[in-house]
């Protein structure tokens, strides 16, 4: 009885839920934009993570972000002809976590303080005028880092890939639509929308301890 107590104890240790904010660097891919971290913006975010198991999890998030971009010395602009824009947008979305080994304090239940992650899921994307309201989905694939720092603190690094279903995130009322299919080439699908990226730290607090069912057991 004592035996089948501990184990049903163990296997429901740790917390529900986690919750807290982050922040760091955004930059967005476009037209007006070709380089990894090319001028880089701010990101705010918050989150709640629900943790399915040990390597599962299911998170979701709210940030704003800056992105910006020019078209000088990008490829096929001509000297004289530089568009500039920069804009804030609005992100929430949710994305599934898998773990690539258990994360908890529980060394001898297979989990690790130090776990890597990777995560896809679904968003929306929001970037207000100055032009016009712009509404998007996007999806957004990374991979993370997390720590448990005490038995309730968690940090983490996070890098993720944004990509939406819009044309117009570096279309503003400044340049009109000048960075909208610039070079008037037809295309569909991804490939020929806007990103964005986020690099982020966090900080996270556990909440809601799992229920301990070991009365149930017989």
């Amino acid at each position: 009885m004592l035996c089948c107590c501990i184990t049903a104890s163990a296997q429901q240790d740790g917390y529900l839920m986690e919750v807290g904010l982050g922040g760091g660097a955004s930059f967005y891919m476009g037209d007006a934009n070709t380089r990894l971290y090319g001028n880089s913006n701010g990101v705010l975010s918050v989150l709640a993570r629900y943790n399915v198991n040990s390597r599962l999890s299911l998170k979701a998030d709210l940030a704003a972000a800056g992105i910006s971009g020019s078209t000088d010395n990008a490829y096929g602009t001509l000297p004289g002809d530089e568009t500039v824009f920069s804009r804030t947008l609005y992100d929430f979305g949710v994305q599934l976590e898998w773990g690539f080994c258990g994360y908890g304090t529980e060394n001898w239940n297979d989990t690790h303080r130090l776990a890597p992650y990777g995560l896809m899921g679904l968003g929306l994307t929001f970037a207000p005028e100055p032009e016009k309201n712009d509404f998007a989905a996007c999806f957004p694939i990374g991979l993370g880092l997390r720590y448990k720092l005490s038995e309730r603190v968690n940090i983490g690094l996070e890098w993720t890939m944004r990509f939406s279903t819009s044309d117009r995130l570096d279309v503003t009322g400044q340049y009109g639509t000048a960075l909208e299919n610039p070079f008037m080439i037809k295309g569909k699908g991804i490939k020929n929308k806007d990103s964005y990226s986020f690099t982020m730290l966090y900080v996270t607090f556990d909440v809601f301890r799992r229920p301990c069912n070991c009365n149930d057991e017989n």
